[in-house]
């Protein structure tokens, strides 16, 4: 059962940034790009380096997130010795369960999993970042710098870099210094949140913040202040390539849109490291004689009639005809009834525009402008409007609308 690697994915996120999105999912679970959930691209890219056993850690409603995972098989992580598990927060008999109280106290709370594959490294990894990554390269550089500890940082702007958690590092990528979110940053190399580490070391670190009363129980608050204070190794790990935090609206309409571009580096095509997904069979999408579309997305069992321009549709979506979706994200099962136009908007999982709705609409100079969002199950009556950046929660009776 010895693993070299095994990696902990980090994946109990509320994602409240996300809002009407995560109202019923968690975060990882939540569709983009057409075929895939968040979740897809670190599990992908554990396969695809070679990492054949990972650890899920769930907690903000789980139930459709652990459906979605179910026993791995969809990621080649079926295994018998290995694989893929889900490790929710749980209680020993005897003492008091809790949360996972933070992104450190996640993994201390499974420490007896760890220790059933007595790994030589762990691999800590986030599941709300999209992104293709060989880990194994990332490894071979901690082996190389015989490091307790290798950071994954990707170059930012200098006015992006006070969002991230900013490594300090030396002409050799030793880290000397971290800053959380610093307001004058000394350097634009920001934190990924995927780290490798010496299992031993890691271990010994966990259960010593794990005995500090006022510790957050956090890797970037507390476990790698700690090992630089303490004189640890700790390297940095260059990555080039797409990355994008999707934990709010924008970012994740952003990173959407990035599908849609050859010029984003996203580059899924690449046969040799593809991402891999839980895909429900469905028929071929069907375009009609009047329909119009370009630039778009449109995945297996979506019925389209109306128009649709530079917009990406899950599968199974219906937009009838008259109907009009531009610069949007249409998720699973969503329906867009005759004559309604959606304009730069996230329509959620079978949702449901009423006829000649208006929902969102183009960029203006308005402060309040922003990407509309329609919730889950959501039902919006006929001739209803929806303005930009609302988030709607609730079913709008016909002519209804949104401030």
């Amino acid at each position: 059962m010895k693993k070299e690697c095994v990696a902990m994915l980090l994946a109990g996120g509320q994602g409240s940034r996300l809002k009407a999105l995560t109202s019923k999912v968690a975060k990882p679970a939540v569709p983009f790009g057409g075929k895939y959930r968040i979740i897809d691209f670190p599990l992908s890219n554990c396969v695809n380096s070679g990492i054949d056993t990972v650890g899920v850690l769930t907690q903000y409603k789980p139930l459709e997130l652990n459906a979605y995972i179910g026993n791995g098989q969809a990621w080649d992580l079926d295994r018998s010795d290995g694989g893929v598990h889900i490790l929710p927060p749980y209680v020993i008999e005897g003492e008091r369960g809790t949360w996972y109280k933070g992104t450190a106290n996640a993994i201390y709370q499974n420490i007896s999993f760890l220790e059933s594959y007595d790994p030589e490294y762990v691999l800590i990894l986030s599941g709300d970042h999209i992104y293709r990554m060989d880990y194994a390269k990332m490894l071979a550089r901690h082996k190389a710098a015989q490091a307790d500890c290798t950071i994954a940082v990707l170059e930012v702007t200098l006015e992006e870099a006070s969002r991230f958690g900013i490594m300090n590092v030396d002409e050799a990528d030793n880290i000397y210094e971290f800053e959380e979110k610093p307001a004058h940053p000394k350097s634009t190399l920001a934190s990924m949140g995927i780290y490798i580490f010496r299992w031993k070391k890691l271990r010994e670190y966990l259960i010593a913040d794990e005995a500090q009363e006022d510790s957050s129980n956090d890797f970037g608050k507390n476990i790698i202040p700690a090992m630089l204070n303490a004189g640890e190794k700790l390297v940095a790990y260059r990555f080039q390539g797409y990355w994008k935090d999707v934990g709010t609206i924008s970012s994740l309409w952003d990173a959407n849109m990035d599908m849609l571009s050859p010029e984003s580096g996203i580059a899924l095509h690449d046969k040799g490291f593809p991402i891999y997904s839980r895909t429900p069979v469905r028929p071929p999408h069907y375009v009609g004689p009047r329909a119009r579309v370009s630039h778009s997305i449109i995945s297996d069992g979506c019925e389209v009639e109306g128009l649709v321009e530079n917009s990406v549709l899950f599968h199974s979506v219906l937009v009838e005809e008259g109907a009009v979706v531009r610069y949007s994200i249409l998720m699973p099962g969503a329906v867009v009834r005759a004559g309604a136009v959606v304009e730069y908007s996230i329509v959620a999982e079978h949702a449901v525009i009423g006829e000649k709705a208006v929902i969102g609409g183009p960029p203006d100079s308005s402060p309040n402008w922003g990407v509309a969002v329609v919730a889950n199950r959501v039902h919006v009556g006929a001739s209803a409007t929806v303005a930009p950046q609302s988030m709607v929660t609730h079913d709008i009776k016909e002519g209804g609308g949104t401030p």
